[in-house]
């Protein structure tokens, strides 16, 4: 019985929105391979993330506040909400200011900041990781275990643990890459519902345009 009340809970904060604003324990950063986004879905809606001018690789989904266990989202808040001009300055590491206004409303609104604080952070955070140049170099699709894109992260980011970052999946595409931080944007042990390494031996990868 107190198992099944646990996992009550636990769903119960997982699913929850409109908490106050400022109340969460650490960030998640998401990056995205921007390549594999645009195969998925990008193209397909015409996004201006896909166009043949852009050349993003991994960008940033999101900061993410969360809490030990699930995390808030569309939270109550009195701070201003962006205008086009502070959206419009994220989309070159988000890749469109929808994206950027999207992340602010759901995510942003939670971590107490002003948008321009949140972006500013945002940005700090997407900065702080390196991020493997390898891929980049790539001049066809290929498939690779995801693995391999954890260790990427590791070797060019001493400063991380395996516990520290997981890779997830999409329709056997690699799709993100979720990095735990804390509130001063410093590594971090990720919480358990975080954890969803993708274990595919043949995960896909498409290059850079």
């Amino acid at each position: 019985m107190r198992t099944l009340l646990a996992l009550i809970l636990t769903a119960g904060i997982a699913t929850a929105q409109g908490e106050p604003a400022g109340r969460f324990d650490y960030y998640v950063l998401s990056l995205s391979w921007s390549p594999n986004w645009c195969a998925l879905e990008g193209d397909a809606r015409d996004s201006a993330q896909c166009g043949p001018d852009r050349d993003l690789g991994w960008s940033m989904h999101g900061l993410w506040p969360q809490f030990e266990a699930g995390w808030p989202s569309f939270c109550r808040t009195a701070r201003r909400d962006p205008d086009r001009t502070d959206t419009d300055a994220m989309a070159d590491i988000m890749g469109t200011s929808g994206l950027a206004w999207y992340q602010w409303k759901k995510h942003g609104r939670c971590s107490g900041l002003s948008s321009d604080d949140y972006f500013d952070t945002a940005r700090r955070a997407y900065e702080s990781i390196n991020r493997p140049a390898v891929l980049r170099e790539l001049d066809r699709t290929i498939q690779l275990p995801a693995s391999v894109i954890e260790q990427a992260f590791l070797r060019e980011n001493p400063n991380l643990g395996a516990d520290m970052i997981t890779i997830t999946c999409k329709s056997n595409y690699i799709q993100e890459a979720r990095i735990c931080l804390t509130k001063d944007l410093e590594p971090r042990v990720c919480g358990k519902d975080v954890v969803r390494d993708c274990t595919m031996a043949d995960a896909i990868i498409v290059p850079i345009k």
